[in-house]
């Protein structure tokens, strides 16, 4: 009996170790296979889709800088890093796709039943993801339509800043703290170019009442082309600043509008330089500045009042008088 069950108990051994012993074979045959045909081929394809995503970036990279060079307006070399970056960020894509239609297949993927079915999934895929559908499309509404350009200084999705990077999904933003914004395309429905022609400022001036019109407008204008012409500022300004007149009067104050057109988003800093001249020359020449609260009387023309602030004082309640009628039965206490 026990002769029999180690014989029996052999016997399994035998066969199970002919079993493990051709499984083993026959994953060292599939290993060395892998290792001989299918691996240097997925190295070759990883290595061949390294170099071209390399060398489409050098490739954008040198358009780029030729464009720099020799362009001869800021917006060709918005629109010329515009196309840049969409045809980096597409040919990445590209080149992904493409190299992974080459790898699939070597461990064991078949492409076939994913072709034919990619009609449906492409139904499926589109239903679900119609965001992203969105965003392209809108992109390339952009693109098309030249709305903005990276460079450009833009309002879009509640957010001013400078465009840095513009795909067919998304607009990179910085605004002026340093902030990246990614914004989707399709959540950009208005879009605000600052940076597009011109930039017109206006200085409102406000002055007394007191000062002469005619003599405020043509110091105004004096102050504004000594803006105009000063060689720092000269190259800045497209036309002669423009004064609009009398704008408005309110108590005292005579607003006078100044008007500074200049190249797309360079008017702050001949801004500025205006609003210290006008300040420096409106001291030199006794002008004061207007006050809303500063009110003519109504006896001699001319003669100002001041508002005074006791007037509108609230009284303290610590100091009022006791009540001396009863609120419940109106007699006297």
């Amino acid at each position: 009996m026990l002769l029999t069950d180690a014989n029996s108990l052999f016997s399994f051994a035998i066969q199970n170790g002919g079993h493990l012993a051709k499984l083993n074979t026959e994953l060292i045959d599939d290993l060395m296979d892998f290792a001989y045909k299918a691996l240097p081929k997925i190295v070759v394809t990883i290595i061949a889709a390294w170099i071209f995503v390399r060398m489409l970036k050098a490739f954008t990279r040198h358009i780029v800088r030729i464009t720099e060079r020799h362009a001869a307006s800021a917006s060709r070399i918005g629109q010329v890093k515009t196309l840049a970056s969409v045809m980096h960020a597409s040919g990445i894509g590209f080149i992904v796709f493409v190299a992974a239609l080459e790898v699939l297949p070597l461990f064991g993927f078949k492409l076939e039943p994913l072709l034919a079915s990619a009609g449906i999934a492409g139904v499926a895929i589109g239903l679900a993801a119609q965001t992203i559908v969105k965003d392209c499309l809108n992109g390339i509404l952009i693109l098309v339509e030249d709305q903005y350009n990276v460079g450009d200084k833009v309002r879009v999705a509640g957010v001013t800043g400078i465009v840095e990077s513009l795909s067919l999904r998304k607009t990179m933003v910085r605004d002026g703290d340093g902030t990246l914004y990614f914004i989707p395309n399709s959540q950009i429905t208005t879009v605000a170019n600052l940076t597009r022609d011109y930039s017109v400022a206006t200085i409102n001036v406000s002055v007394d009442f007191s000062a002469d019109p005619d003599k405020v407008m043509k110091l105004l204008m004096e102050v504004a082309m000594s803006v105009r012409n000063d060689p720092e500022y000269r190259d800045v300004f497209l036309a002669d600043p423009t004064l609009l007149g009398v704008d408005t009067i309110k108590g005292s104050q005579v607003i006078y509008p100044v008007q500074l057109k200049t190249k797309a988003d360079k008017h702050w800093g001949a801004m500025r330089e205006t609003q210290r001249r006008i300040r420096i020359a409106l001291e030199k020449n006794g002008l004061l500045p207007g006050d809303p609260l500063r009110v003519y009387g109504s006896g001699v023309a001319g003669q100002l009042q001041h508002r005074p602030e006791a007037a509108v004082a609230v009284a303290d309640p610590t100091t009022a008088k006791a009540n001396e009628v009863n609120p419940f039965t109106g007699e006297g206490m």
